[in-house]
Parts: C-alpha cells; sequence; structure tokens
C-alpha cells in the first residue's frame, strides 16, 4: 500500500475506532491498528502523520504511542543508517510539541529515551544523550519544558524491560547515565531561576535520585537542588515533587551497616530537623488531607531508612519515634498505617540476637538488648492502645459494601500484625494487660442483650486474640477472667463469633490451665451457641472446637459422649438446630478424630466405628437403591459423606483401626468405583478417602490394597481420571519397597503409564489434558524415588521420556513442572547410592536422546515457555550436563549454533555454555545463573527475536537431524 494511502487508511481506523456505533466495525479497526503496529511501514507512517499539521489530536496519540512502542520493542528492525534521521525527527517533534498536548509529548519523550538505551555514547555522539540534551537546551530555551520531561524520564527507562536491549547494553546505559549526573544535576540546577519550572525540575531530579548512583551523601547534603527541596516543605503549599525528593533523599541515605553511618550523617543531619519541623502539622484541623499523608509518609520513610540508628534509643531517635506515634495516632487508617512497618524493623532490631553480635560477651549483649527494651518499652505500650481502637467495626457496618468490608478485614489483619509485634518486644502478658484494660472498659458499657453497645468487646477480644500464640501458656493473672468474663457478653453474631474464635485461639492455654477442666464446659457451651446462630458463627464455632479438641485432647478423652452428641447435631441434617455447613463440619469430624487417636487401641476401635457410623449409612441407603439411582445421584450427595471418612482415616491415627475400617468399607467404596467411575468429583473424593486410608494404616492394609490396586488399574483403561493417577503415587510411596507387593506393583505401573502414554501423544493432548499429564509425571517421579526396581527395567520408561520429550513446553504451569521435575530425576538417578545401578538402563535411553532433550531445554528456556519457568527448566538442562558432562555440552553447543547470529550474539551464546560447561564440572548452579538468564532475556527481547528463536529450535519437532 503507498505511503499516503496507507496514512489514509491509519486515518479511517482510528475514526472507525473513536467514533463508529456499530461495536463489530469497533472491534475491527481496533484489530487492524494493533496488525499495523507491528509492521516495519508503520514507522514511517507514525512519523509522517505526527509532523503532519492535519493530524487531529486521536491520530497524534495513536502514532507517538506506536513509534515509542517501535523503538522500544522493535529498534533493531532498522538499518544502523536510519538512527539519526530517526533522533533528529523525534527531537524536532519533541520541540514541535513543546506547549502540548502533554499525552503526545510525553511518548516523544519516552521514545528518545528507548532511542538512548539502544544506542550507546559513541554512536549517539555529542558525548551522550545528556550533554547532547545540554546543547539543545541551551540553543532552544523555549523548549525547555519538553527537555525536562525528557530528563525526568531518562532515568526511570533504565529499568523498564519492555524495551528489549540486550542486558550487556543495558548495564552500559546505567554506567553511562551514572556518568552523565553531575551534568545532568547542573542543567536542573540551571532552571531552578524560573520558578515556574520548579516543580518539573524537582520531579526530574527525583527520578535521577532513584538511579542511587553516581552521587555522594556529601555533594547531595548542601547541594542547591536539596536545598530547594527542603526550604519548599516550609511553604504554605506543600509541592508533591518537593516531598518526593526528599523521599528519595531519605531513601538514599538509608543506613544498612556501620560504615554507612558517617558516609550518609551529613546528608540525614540535612534532612532530618527539616522533617521534624512539619510535626505540628500532623494535627492541623486547617491542613489538607493529602498534605497530612504527604508528611506522614515523610516520616515512615525515615524510621524506615533510619531504623538501625533509631533502634540504638538516642535522645534524637526518640524524637522520631514519638514523631512516629504522633502519625500512628492519625484517624485516616491510610496515614497511621504508613508507620506499621516501622514498628515491625523495630521490632526485629530490638529483639534478633544476631544484630547484637557486636557487643562481644553473651552478658554485654543480653544488657545492651534489655537497655534497648526499657527505652522502647512506653513506645510500645503507646502503639498498644493508639491501634487497638483501629479494628472496631464501624457503626454503619451493615451498609458496607463487599469491597469496604473487605478492606475493613484487611486493616483488622495489618493491626493484629501490629500487635504481635508489641507482643515481641512487651511480651504477649504485658500485651494482654492492656487489652484486658480494654475489655473491661468495653463490657461495663455492654448489656446483656443484642442491641446494645458490643463494638468496643469485640474489637478488645479480636486483638486479644490476635496476641495468643504470645501469651505464656501458663499466665495465670488475665486468662482466667477473661474466660470467667466471656460467657457473660451477648450473643451478637459478629461478637459471638469473635468469642468463639478467641476460645480456640486459646486452647494450649486451656490445656495447661489448672482449672481447665472447670472452665471447659461453659466454654464449649458457647462453641454450641456458635453453631446455633448463624453460617458464619458456626464456622468460627467449629474451627475453635478443633482447636480445643487437638490441644486438649487428653482431657477430653473421658468426655467422648458429649463430643459425639455434638458431631452428631452437626452432620445428621435432622439433628437440631445447628448451622455447619458441609465443609465446616469436616473441622468436627478432624476433632473427635485427634481425640480418638489418644484412646487405647480397642477403645479406639468402637470410637471410630461410632464416628463412621453416620457416614457410612446414608452411603449404604444410596447403594442398595441399586445402581440406576447411584448414577444418577449429584456428586455432592455422595462427596460430602465421603469426605468425612477421608478426615476420619487422616487423623485417627490408629493404623490398625483405620486398616479394619478400611477393609469392612470396601464393598461400599467399590460399589460406588464401579457405578461412579466417569464422575470426577466422586472419584477425587473417593481416592482421597483411599489415600488417607492407605498413608495412615500403611502395611496393615493387607489384602485391601491389591483389591483396591486392582479396581483402580482396570477403571483407568476406560475413565482416565487423574485422580487414579495420584492415589497410585500414594501407593506407591508406602509400598514401593515391600518385595511382597512388587507383582501387582509392576502390573499397576505398565498399566497406568501404557495407557497414560497412548493419551498423551500430541503437545494438543498435554494441552486439553494437563491434569492427567500432571499426575501422571509426579507418578513417574515418584516410581524413581521408592521403586526404581520396578519401574527403570520396565518398558513403561523409555515411553515415558519419549512422551515427556513432546509435552516439556506445554503451557499449564504444573504439568510443564512435572515434566521437567521429571527429567531432572532422570538425570539426577545416579546421586543417589541405590540409582547408580540403573545408569547403563538410562543411559541407553538418554543417550540416543540426548541432542533433542537439549534442544528443546535451550528452547524452553529461550521462549518455548513462559519466563516464570526459568528456574526449573534451568535445573533440568544443568542436572543433564552434570550427568553427561562433555557430551551434553556437545548437544548444547549444537543446540545453540542453530540460533542466528542475529538473535544471539557469539559473545552472549559462548558465555551461556561456559556457564553450562562450570554446571557440567560441579560449580554451584546460583552462581552460573547471569549468562543462563541472560540468554533468556536476550531471546525474548522482542516477538520477532523470539519467533526466529523458536523456529529455528523447534521444540517441537522430535525428528530433526542433528
Amino acid at each position: 500500500m503507498a505511503g499516503i494511502e496507507l496514512q489514509n487508511t491509519v486515518k479511517e481506523a482510528l475514526n472507525a475506532l473513536y467514533h463508529h456505533p456499530d461495536d463489530a466495525v469497533r472491534m475491527q479497526a481496533d484489530r487492524w491498528l494493533q496488525e499495523f503496529q507491528r509492521t516495519i511501514d508503520a514507522w514511517q507512517v507514525a512519523d509522517n502523520l505526527l509532523h503532519d499539521p492535519s493530524s487531529n489530536l486521536e491520530t497524534l496519540i495513536f502514532c507517538s504511542q506506536t513509534l515509542r512502542s517501535k523503538v522500544q520493542r522493535d529498534f533493531e528492525e532498522l538499518p544502523s543508517e536510519a538512527f539519526r534521521p530517526l533522533r533528529d525527527s523525534l527531537n524536532s517533534l519533541l520541540k514541535k510539541f513543546h506547549q502540548g498536548p502533554p499525552k503526545v509529548r510525553t511518548q516523544i519523550s519516552l521514545a528518545i529515551a528507548a532511542l538512548a538505551v539502544h544506542v550507546s555514547i559513541e554512536d549517539w555522539g555529542d558525548g551522550g544523550i545528556v550533554n547532547w540534551l545540554k546543547e539543545e537546551m541551551n540553543s532552544r530555551p523555549e523548549c525547555i519544558p519538553s527537555f525536562l520531561e525528557l530528563l525526568k524520564v531518562l532515568p526511570e527507562e533504565a529499568f523498564n524491560y519492555r524495551i528489549s536491549a540486550r542486558p550487556e547494553r543495558r548495564r552500559r546505559f546505567e554506567k553511562e547515565l551514572a556518568s552523565a549526573v553531575e551534568v545532568a544535576l547542573g542543567l536542573l540546577t540551571a532552571c531552578l531561576n524560573a520558578s515556574e519550572l520548579k516543580e518539573q525540575v524537582l520531579e526530574a531530579f527525583a527520578s535521577w535520585l532513584r538511579l542511587r548512583r553516581g552521587i555522594s551523601p556529601s555533594v547531595l547534603a548542601s547541594h542547591p537542588l536539596v536545598l530547594t527541596a527542603l526550604s519548599s516543605l516550609s511553604s504554605e503549599i506543600l509541592s508533591e515533587a518537593a516531598v518526593n525528593v526528599i523521599s528519595e533523599l531519605i531513601h538514599c541515605s538509608a543506613v544498612g551497616n556501620s560504615s554507612d553511618v558517617s558516609v550518609q550523617m551529613p546528608l540525614i543531619q540535612a534532612i532530618v530537623p527539616r522533617v521534624m519541623s512539619l510535626r505540628p502539622q500532623l494535627n492541623d484541623p486547617s491542613k489538607d488531607e493529602e498534605d497530612v499523608k504527604a508528611i506522614g509518609r515523610l516520616f515512615a520513610d525515615m524510621g524506615d531508612s533510619y531504623v538501625k540508628l533509631i533502634a540504638t534509643g538516642s535522645d534524637e531517635s526518640m524524637m522520631i519515634v514519638h514523631a512516629l506515634l504522633e502519625v500512628a495516632s492519625h484517624p485516616e487508617f491510610d496515614i497511621a498505617s504508613m508507620t506499621f512497618n516501622f514498628w515491625h524493623n523495630l521490632q526485629v532490631y530490638l529483639i534478633e540476637r544476631d544484630l547484637y553480635l557486636s557487643y562481644g560477651s553473651e552478658a554485654a549483649m543480653e544488657a545492651e538488648r534489655n537497655r534497648r527494651l526499657l527505652i522502647f518499652r512506653p513506645a510500645y505500650e503507646s502503639l498498644v492502645s493508639l491501634v487497638s481502637s483501629r479494628v472496631q467495626y464501624p457503626a454503619d457496618y451493615l451498609e458496607l459494601s463487599k469491597e469496604d468490608l473487605k478492606d475493613f478485614k484487611q486493616s483488622r489483619y495489618a493491626v493484629a500484625d501490629v500487635l504481635v509485634d508489641a507482643a515481641l518486644v512487651l511480651g504477649g502478658d504485658a500485651v494482654l494487660k492492656i487489652l484486658y484494660m480494654k475489655l473491661i472498659q468495653a463490657v461495663s458499657s455492654c448489656g446483656n442483650d443484642q442491641s446494645s453497645e458490643w463494638r468496643p468487646a469485640e474489637a478488645a477480644l479480636y486483638c486479644i486474640r490476635a496476641i495468643a500464640d504470645y501469651v505464656p501458656s501458663v499466665e495465670a493473672e488475665v486468662m482466667p477472667q477473661v474466660t470467667s468474663l466471656i460467657p457473660k457478653l451477648p450473643h451478637q453474631p459478629q461478637l459471638l463469633q469473635t468469642v468463639c474464635l478467641t476460645i480456640g485461639a486459646y486452647s494450649k492455654w486451656l490445656d495447661l490451665s489448672p482449672n481447665g477442666l472447670s472452665t471447659l464446659p461453659p466454654l464449649v457451651d458457647i462453641l454450641m451457641n456458635g453453631m446455633s446462630l448463624s453460617e458464619d458463627t458456626a464456622a468460627a464455632a467449629a474451627l475453635a472446637f478443633r482447636h480445643i479438641c487437638d490441644d486438649c485432647r487428653k482431657k477430653l478423652c473421658g468426655s467422648l459422649d458429649g463430643l459425639f452428641h455434638i458431631y452428631h447435631r452437626a452432620v445428621y441434617p435432622e439433628g437440631g438446630n445447628f448451622r455447619v455447613s458441609a465443609e465446616d463440619s469436616l473441622h468436627l469430624v478432624e476433632a473427635i478424630s485427634m481425640v480418638i487417636t489418644e484412646l487405647p487401641p480397642d477403645h479406639a476401635k468402637k470410637a471410630l466405628e461410632a464416628l463412621c457410623l453416620p457416614v457410612v449409612t446414608p452411603l449404604q441407603e444410596m447403594i442398595n437403591q441399586g445402581p440406576a439411582s447411584l448414577g444418577q445421584k449429584s456428586a455432592r450427595e455422595l462427596t460430602v459423606h465421603i469426605d468425612r471418612l477421608a478426615y476420619i482415616f487422616r487423623y485417627v491415627n490408629h493404623p490398625e483401626a483405620v486398616a479394619d475400617a478400611i477393609q469392612r468399607l470396601w464393598p461400599i467404596f467399590k460399589a460406588i468405583f464401579d457405578v461412579r467411575a466417569w464422575d470426577m468429583r466422586t472419584m477425587e473424593s473417593l481416592c482421597k478417602a483411599c489415600k488417607y486410608a492407605v498413608r495412615t494404616s500403611g502395611r496393615y492394609m493387607g489384602i485391601t490394597i491389591g483389591v483396591m490396586l486392582e479396581e483402580i488399574q482396570g477403571l483407568y483403561q476406560h475413565h482416565h481420571q487423574p485422580c487414579f493417577l495420584y492415589l497410585s503415587s500414594e501407593v506407591i510411596k508406602i509400598f514401593g519397597s515391600d518385595p511382597s507387593c512388587s507383582d501387582y506393583l509392576r502390573n499397576l505401573v505398565e498399566a497406568l503409564f501404557g495407557r497414560t502414554t497412548c493419551l498423551l501423544a500430541t503437545i494438543q493432548d498435554f494441552t486439553t489434558r494437563p491434569d492427567i499429564a500432571d499426575d501422571c509425571f509426579l507418578l513417574a517421579s515418584r516410581c524413581i524415588r521408592y521403586c526404581p526396581h520396578i519401574f527403570i527395567p520396565s518398558t513403561a520408561f523409555p515411553a515415558l521420556i519419549d512422551c515427556a520429550m513432546v509435552g516439556v513446553t506445554v503451557q499449564h504451569r504444573e504439568a510443564s513442572s512435572s515434566v521437567l521435575s521429571f527429567l531432572s530425576d532422570v538425570f539426577d538417578l545416579t546421586n543417589s547410592r541405590e540409582g547408580v545401578q540403573y545408569q547403563s538402563i538410562r543411559d541407553s535411553i538418554i543417550i540416543p536422546r540426548g541432542a533433542i532433550i537439549t534442544r528443546i531445554l535451550i528452547a524452553s528456556l529461550t521462549g518455548a515457555l513462559p519466563s516464570s519457568r526459568f528456574d526449573t527448566v534451568t535445573y533440568a538442562l544443568t542436572a543433564l550436563v552434570r550427568a553427561y558432562g562433555v557430551q551434553a555440552l556437545e548437544w548444547a553447543k549444537k543446540s545453540v549454533s542453530l540460533i542466528p547470529k542475529t538473535a544471539v550474539t557469539e559473545v552472549e551464546s559462548s558465555r551461556f555454555l561456559q556457564a553450562l560447561s562450570e554446571a557440567a564440572s560441579g560449580v554451584n548452579i546460583n552462581t552460573i545463573m547471569v549468562p543462563i538468564e541472560e540468554l533468556s532475556d536476550v531471546c525474548r527481547r522482542n516477538r520477532t527475536v523470539q519467533d526466529i528463536v523458536q523456529d529455528a529450535l523447534k521444540p517441537l519437532e522430535l525428528n530433526m537431524a542433528h
């Protein structure tokens, strides 16, 4: 299409995109424009339309975005001689748009900055972009606002990974910017004379400070730009740009180790007094909330950056601490919570033993630690009082939107974390005393009826629950009073929910309490009330009941009848008014299972039967109605009961009793397997129950294990349920090394893998059945670990290697990881003493396929798989070279040589191969990651390069000549 014609088409498409009434036409225009942006013609067309005085705003914005993205991603499309005309054109556009539109000017600035990332100082000329900018600013002073925008985005683009520069060039660009810092700051300083530019100058300065390179703290302390930013803090209207500069300066002067202190001190001494002078404004009602937020942010930044200095407890540092307490007391949670990170970091500096090692002896370390804890004690006590009121439900909580309720819950979690920090500094018992006083005050205003003011009591209890893990289990002063107070509280739903969760949180304390046996019954009554009130309170009560039964199991062994009464009310629909959901009822099943674990074997067996009875009866009734009826039930009708059996088998830790139960129940399981094998949800539930039965019973399973394996082996041939594979995986783990099981395990392995490799013949099969692929290769890895004597000599082993080669590049994360982990386990086989004996079998299969496997892995590393799989692929590749040494390096060399030099340079290839060579000689993988990562990045730097690389490596072609 001719140039003018194409420009007109672009304009027409934009007009359609923004103004056509038909959605279909707009979508078509959008697709066309996206495709156009990928073409090489887009360079010239976008440039022409930007220079065209008749182009409207929509066209200018689209073309400036197109040019920016082309420079960022597709710069390599252009011949080298195109650079200078492109730079000159972008420069003239920057000048042309110096008065706007701002969106267009920003895109042009980003395009020029991206150009500088691609092009070296030598090729740019004029001493590099910053010096070039200096000349431009001197020659065209009216365009300075445009040039300042470019100066601002320049350091930001050093870290923009959308720019498809090679890693080596990106590093060079950072160095170039660092060496040009002085010139850049000189330019910014020169612009300070124009007051209308001050905000823009400070924003650009903040951007250069983020580089963290090329500027010494002593120079900064007295630099005109710093002094301007500091003096701007005291102006009537707080400058956002000045706040950003001071924030960056605080981060720049952060103290990481003792050697930093003297270097950073001049800058710190310039910053701290100015920021501290803002403290009165924190509570100034005339101040705008955004200004207060900005001031709070500066105090929080100082706390985070200078925490090591503050932790010494000097008089100066305590002034910052008191200011941070003032920020924490601000009524706006967004402002108060800015300090939360500081309180956590300070806690770490006060508590961590390793941070006191410089004090020498144990006695000196302890003395210094105690000195500091004493100094900060009042601050943390104040903090507890300040933040604990933050968790109170708002008066209009019933009107809160879903989003606001979520935010409120997040704020409660954040406060809970701060209370934990305080408990670590003050001790859980000290924090408990403060919170108990709040509870006493709250209860005094909290009558016994639902309409009374319950919110302060709920808030105090929420906080008491938050620190449960830090209150000593032998605490005897406050907790007995809390537990005697709890039954007197009204049963308002939110309050009751928190009461239940608090009871559960203190289960360890209840177990060790000398009055535990007398304290428990009224608390369990509260939990039963919770189970009756609402689904939310029932969920909290069921969870608490589980904690109580877990930690107080020995105390509760004599109360089984009462526990079973609660259990029956929860699991029998007609059993009463309990509101416990099917999911939450599992907490009750788990709870009683843990108590049964403490019983002697004969009692446990009877109790286990009683526990199974309400679960088994409805299943038996459904089976008795015949296969047709059973086949028509919804999965939920079955799984609600089977899931409970799974929990029973998981948590009743009496192997013989569970083995006996599964043997008795096998006819029921088999009936469901036979009729419902097509139903994934029911099969998953049933296999989970079998898995836990196998895990708990182990070798006590006896003949049941044989019939179970025979069942799933037969069903898998027709119903390819992934859960049959993961159940087999559990069996292999427990019985793999048992010689008496060898025959049926061999049959199982051959049958399951034989069928699966037929199902996964192409990459499309892996894509449509990722669950089967995932469980299949997890099972294969288990076989390598637990029964290599069965698996590796079998015909399934080479078939699975071939299958893995097909499926490595499946995009499904878990499936891909399982395939790669399996291959890694194969390559690592000889790392174990037992595995060495199978080396010759493994090598006879891997070596003929080695070149192809290497090519597939390198293709995966360079774009066939997402970059998030980098670690898994790299491990597999380095495991391969460790196993096959020089031979594998030769395979890698051949694979890399397939990639055209336009995509990967000789230097990048040789660095990568050198890293693999070091891996082969046993060097720690972490030390050689950079060259491997850089090859991966280079090959993914834009879509064109990635396509070239994948087209060369062809990971899906297994028969390519090598």
